[in-house]
Order: structure tokens, then C-alpha cells, then sequence
């Protein structure tokens, strides 16, 4: 088990959205879904070898990348997120702060969107979510839209009340389908084109031995 959902909800990600005025219901939800997928609300910090820490699994090159490329640009924001980071630690370790500090991590999950140019995100829409998370946050072959969504349904809401039982889950449960099946449909398709373009039956088979013609010998000789 992880950290427990509401009260990552309610005391960190909740308020870390509110300071920087981004908090909308798809948001957090989104956010949510994100830390849900990646670390199991925080199961891990640091998974093996891989490079991400924290709940949100942010790599050190995008996190430097948020701060050089990103918030540069917008100062004001800029000390708002850094008003959050410890005063001290985080200039001789910046990268841990994505790992111990709840709240700054939060904040660079926000901006890894924000900067991708998402600002909202309906909270029932988990086929877009799914889709947002896989395309500009996750940055490993491992998982799959697939993967966010038993992830949400499992972590986030009980698997039988994932989507609501009106027209929209409707709609949105038929999405998710067809995300998930175009999403298959390619992995075959890279799969194939990634085998060899030809089968055991059509290689070519090596030539048969020559038949070298019988020496005839003479008796006496092989005396």
C-alpha cells in the first residue's frame, strides 16, 4: 500500500494546486491518476535502476528541463514553485526533492503538463487522461494506456464505479476500448516489423554434400 488516497487528495496535491491557482476537478484527478500509475500513490520512490523518483517517477533530465526551458520564462511562477522546495537541501541536492518533498514533486507532475500546454482535463474523461499521461509524461516502453487505466480503477475509484453508469461512462467507457484497442493493434504492428522477413520454411537450406566419385582401388596397393 501506498499513501493513502485521501489524504494525498486532500493535504498534498489538493492544496499544492490551489497555491498556484491550476486546481480544477480533471486536474487533480488527472495528477492522481498519474502518481497512481507510476509509484502506486507511492508504493516506491525509486524503482531499481530506473532514473524517476518520487510518487510521480520524474527523471532528473526532466525535471532540469522544467526549471531551464520552462519556468525561466515565467518568474513569478517560478517563485511560487520554489517557495515549496526546501531552502537549503535543494540547492546541494535538487533532484531528492522529488522524492521527500510531497509538495514540490506535485508541483513539477503540474508543470510537466502545464508546459505540454494542458491546462484542463475533464475528471470523467479517462480515455484523455490516459492518453495525456502516456504521451507526455510516461517515458518507458513498459506500460500502456491499458495500464493507467486498471491503475485509476483500481487506486483511485473501486473497479465497478470506474465509470458511472450514465450515457457519458458510456461514451467514455467505448472510448477506452477503442483507445486500448488502437493502442494494441500498433504494438502488433511494431512487433511484425520488427521480425525477420522471413520464415524457418523459406531460409535457405544448405547445399548437400558433394559426391566425391569412389577411388578405385587396387587390391595389391591396399596391401
Amino acid at each position: 500500500m501506498g499513501i493513502c488516497l485521501d489524504e494525498l487528495r486532500l493535504l498534498v496535491v489538493r492544496p499544492t494546486l490551489k497555491q498556484l491557482r491550476a486546481w480544477s476537478p480533471g486536474m487533480e484527478a488527472l495528477l492522481l491518476g498519474t502518481a497512481a500509475q507510476e509509484s502506486e500513490l507511492g508504493f516506491h520512490l525509486k524503482l531499481g535502476r530506473r532514473h524517476g523518483m518520487g510518487i510521480f517517477q520524474i527523471q532528473p533530465t526532466t525535471h532540469r528541463q522544467i526549471w531551464d526551458e520552462y519556468l525561466i520564462n515565467f518568474p513569478a511562477l517560478a517563485s511560487k514553485v520554489r517557495g515549496l522546495a526546501s531552502q537549503r537541501d535543494f540547492l546541494q541536492h535538487p533532484h531528492a526533492e522529488l522524492a521527500t518533498n510531497l509538495r514540490y514533486a506535485t508541483a513539477i507532475a503540474w508543470l510537466i503538463y502545464r508546459a505540454a500546454g494542458i491546462d484542463q482535463v475533464e475528471r470523467e474523461d479517462l480515455p484523455r487522461m490516459a492518453k495525456l499521461w502516456k504521451k507526455y509524461f510516461h517515458h518507458g516502453p513498459s506500460a500502456s494506456l491499458r495500464d493507467f487505466v486498471d491503475s485509476y480503477c483500481r487506486l483511485i475509484k473501486p473497479a465497478e464505479k470506474c465509470l458511472p453508469q450514465n450515457d457519458t461512462a458510456a461514451a467514455n467507457a467505448t472510448a477506452v476500448n477503442e483507445a486500448l484497442s488502437k493502442e494494441s493493434v500498433a504494438q502488433e504492428g511494431a512487433v511484425k516489423d520488427c521480425e525477420p522477413q522471413y520464415t524457418l520454411a523459406a531460409q535457405p537450406q544448405p547445399a548437400p554434400p558433394r559426391e566425391h566419385p569412389q577411388e578405385s582401388r587396387n587390391p595389391q596397393t591396399a596391401r
